[in-house]
């Protein structure tokens, strides 16, 4: 077996410079007060009692003393409080706290401040009681958006988020990532120190390659309970404040070559670390030889093993359900329980419809309350896991899935599949620019996963637009392949131009020039039709390479020319209204649909050279049909023939 300490363990900077200045004070005045434990770990605590370094817990306490504010900082109060009994004031707040105090102090007295974190924490107290602020401390994406909902904090707010240093750096991102994409009048601040960062980082990647992790710290630790979190979520982890602690048995059901790897909290000194690095060694060494035991059968003789940690994954049996939980059973002392927001990702979806007594389902550890027996835990985590796991093959393979819009959110809409979150960004969802994502709501949509992340707790993207536009392209191919000319459609007018309209067929958009809109005289497509309007017509024309398709919107059983042909013949007398005149003669309309041509030869027996100063537009007169070309549907007039044909009457 191999033993492995984590390159980043034990006191981080803002300690290890508290350290530094109480053993500094104590030297220099024989004894220095801490108002509060300098650090949280025991041990660190009894030896600097040792060198002098004492707690209080009030201010009062150090009447005429020095005291040192701890690393922790503290609200602005206790702060004024300090220096009206201490003789001298030693500041060993941290520097990455006191950047978030400035932050706090900075903002107007309307403003809102968020701080993540523990709200009992002392650091989070210093930092909320540093603000004159409506203050806020959450543990979670649902507190900020209760606070919301509430009406805590209103959208026009000025509002700030920053997060206690030693909170989880993957959840503050996936908080952070939420609120900005729900609440833009939030503005975000990364307040978790790098030195936090780079220890959970370590910790994660050695617990990646480990068989059993020790988290050495104190026991109120909030960072070293985290680092326990972590590591629990790779391999089995042990969490001791001393060597003395070490349950040394769990190391004869590993394999030979396995690794254990250490890593320490901000708060735990050097020497502590190396305690529990010589203690595993020696254990190693000593069963070495003895024969492997199944480590599942020594956790099933061990009891302590049997309790429940945060980041267990666990096999729950659901007890009974209500309107607001799952009560389960979880194979130890306490009594678990599952809040109807982390059975499910859907906020519509009931208790009921998701678990049923009997029902035997996976789900982890998040928080055990020892003191009074209970274990809270989620379903939706490990399904989110698995979720993860299944969207990330769904996105390559392409597959199309479908979901329910449960959400609209700034920026786009939420979906839930298969109690997986997905954000489909506006612009993927399929409604144009300025239209209402509300009426998405609440409807079944289909779409595709365009992006699966596992960082900041899982991040998955979909598109409902590229979906659609499989849909369509496959529409479009079998439209090509059956497409006939002569064949008819519904349509609807998507646009108007000069030269005619463009008509939605389904699939495509076919052009209708001008001249194949109606039977009559067209001057503009708009004074046909609009945009919206839903007309009949029928395929003149196609072009499969070019994807064009030119369309007709006159009725064949309507064609004026053969009401026409029908009705008059050559050598008839009729009145005819002049509806153009060009530099050859006019056109007349004969009946609606069907112009004839008075040509400026049949204008007058004089010669004309001005048409206009002999006819004009709207004119009615009387004309004679002296040809009908049925081949070109031209038919030729003439006012001459009867100027002609009078003064013969007259004689005869």
């Amino acid at each position: 077996m191999f033993i492995e300490v984590a390159d980043k363990a034990g006191f981080c900077f803002g300690v290890k410079r508290a350290i530094e200045l109480a053993e500094s004070a104590a030297a220099k005045y024989g004894e220095v007060l801490t108002l509060g434990e300098l650090i949280h770990n025991e041990h660190a605590v009894a030896e600097l009692e040792r060198k002098g370094v004492h707690a209080v817990v009030n201010a009062s306490e150090a009447e005429g003393k020095p005291l040192i504010i701890r690393s922790h900082g503290v609200a602005r109060k206790v702060a004024e409080e300090v220096r009206k009994h201490a003789s001298t004031v030693i500041d060993a707040t941290c520097p990455f706290v006191k950047k978030i105090h400035d932050i706090a102090a900075a903002l107007p007295e309307g403003a809102k401040l968020i701080v993540l974190g523990d709200r009992e924490h002392p650091e989070v107290v210093g930092i909320v009681g540093s603000t004159d602020c409506t203050a806020f401390a959450c543990r979670n994406f649902d507190e900020i958006e209760s606070l919301f909902e509430r009406g805590k904090i209103d959208e026009n707010d000025e509002a700030v988020l920053v997060a206690q240093t030693t909170f989880d750096r993957s959840r503050f991102l996936e908080y952070s990532r939420k609120t900005a994409e729900k609440y833009g009048c939030v503005r975000i601040y990364d307040t978790v120190c790098d030195a936090t960062v780079k220890r959970q980082e370590c910790a994660r990647e050695l617990a990646i390659r480990a068989a059993l992790m020790i988290v050495v710290g104190g026991s109120n630790s909030s960072n070293t309970r985290k680092l326990a979190d972590i590591c629990s979520e790779y391999c089995k982890t042990v969490f001791v404040t001393s060597a003395d602690e070490i349950p040394l048995q769990i190391v004869k059901g590993l394999r030979s070559d396995s690794i254990v790897g250490i890593t320490a909290g901000a708060s735990t000194p050097a020497y502590t670390i190396k305690e529990v690095h010589e203690r595993m060694n020696e254990e190693i060494t000593k069963t070495t030889n003895e024969n492997e035991e199944d480590f599942a059968s020594l956790l099933e003789q061990d009891q302590s093993f049997n309790r429940l940690y945060t980041g267990k994954r666990v096999k729950a049996t659901v007890v009974s359900v209500s309107k607001k939980e799952a009560v389960v059973e979880v194979g130890a002392k306490q009594t678990g329980y599952i809040v109807r927001e982390e059975l499910t990702n859907d906020p519509n979806a009931e208790v009921e419809d998701i678990v049923k007594p009997g029902d035997v389902i996976d789900a982890v550890v998040v928080k055990v309350d020892d003191s009074v027996g209970t274990a809270a835990l989620s379903k939706k985590r490990v399904d989110a896991q698995l979720g993860l796991e299944k969207l990330q093959i769904v996105k390559e393979s392409g597959e199309t899935i479908e979901g329910t819009v449960a959400q609209v959110v700034k920026g786009g809409v939420i979906v839930i599949y298969e109690n997986i979150r997905v954000f489909i960004p506006a612009s993927h969802t399929g409604v144009p620019r300025g239209g209402k994502l509300d009426d998405l709501l609440k409807k079944p949509v289909k779409f595709k996963i365009i992006e699966v992340t596992n960082e900041r707790g899982g991040r998955v993207v979909g598109s409902i637009r590229q979906a659609n536009k499989e849909v369509r392209d496959a529409e479009r191919a079998k439209f090509w392949e059956t497409i006939e000319v002569g064949q008819k459609f519904e349509g609807e007018v998507r646009s108007i131009e000069n030269y005619g309209v463009f008509v939605d067929i389904g699939p495509v958009d076919g052009l209708v020039h001008t001249a194949d809109l109606t039977w009559n005289r067209v001057g503009h497509p708009k004074d046909i039709v609009k945009i919206g309007d839903k007309i009949s017509v029928v395929v003149k024309s196609y072009d499969p390479e070019k994807k064009r398709v030119s369309l007709s919107a006159k009725d064949p059983d309507d064609n004026p020319w053969t009401k026409f042909v029908a009705e008059y013949q050559k050598g008839d007398v009729i009145k005819a209204t002049v509806v153009s005149i060009t530099e050859f003669g006019a056109f007349a309309q004969i009946i609606p649909g069907v112009d004839g041509l008075i040509h400026i030869s049949q204008i007058s027996t004089e010669r004309v050279t001005s048409i206009a100063s002999v006819l004009s537009v709207g004119q009615e007169v009387d004309v004679k049909i002296i040809d009908i070309d049925e081949e070109k549907n031209r038919v030729s007039l003439s006012i001459k023939a009867l100027m002609e044909s009078a003064p013969a009457e007259e004689e005869e």
